[in-house]
């Protein structure tokens, strides 16, 4: 069984850039929750590696010692972002059973969308810790939807 994730990033989730906080703790639950629904044997989980929930969905298949696919958008899709950011990238990315470049070059926005496609393609199920608003993560839960992948909502919002 393959699970993707999609999700927002820091800025729609409390701007908790360190994933830490009332946000990331409710995601890392419900999607541990997630996590305990399945068997380990056989399982993979896929990850875009964005900050936010990928990187928290790529902590937890470390955690529960399953293995995970980093699909890359392109190389050095990390080169922008905070020096600690980067530095837990390339810790979890060390980690990977697999990494997939899914674009040659560097960054374009429609670069993110083919690395969805391709995670959600080679999926079972699509994770969305999503709400509602429009951006990548609405976009790739569109596509999914256009081609009638299953998908399991999380709400984002802690309670």
């Amino acid at each position: 069984m393959r699970i993707a994730v999609t999700g927002h990033r820091p800025d729609k989730l409390g701007r908790e850039y360190d994933m830490i906080g009332p946000y990331s703790n409710h995601i890392r639950t419900e999607l541990q929750t997630v996590i305990d629904s399945f068997s380990h044997n056989n399982l993979e989980l896929l990850t875009g590696m964005a900050l936010g929930v990928d990187m928290i969905w790529a902590q937890l298949a470390i955690h529960n010692n399953i293995p995970f696919i980093a699909y890359i958008p392109f190389k050095g899709q990390e080169l922008k972002w905070p020096e600690k950011s980067q530095k837990l990238y390339h810790q979890l990315l060390s980690k990977a059973e697999k990494i997939i470049i899914c674009s040659p070059g560097s960054y374009s926005a429609q670069k993110m969308q083919i690395r969805n496609i391709k995670m959600v393609d080679d999926s079972n199920l699509l994770v969305a810790v999503f709400d509602g608003t429009t951006g990548g993560t609405y976009n790739c839960v569109q596509y999914a939807e256009s081609i009638s992948k299953s998908i399991l909502r999380i709400n984002p919002k802690p309670k």
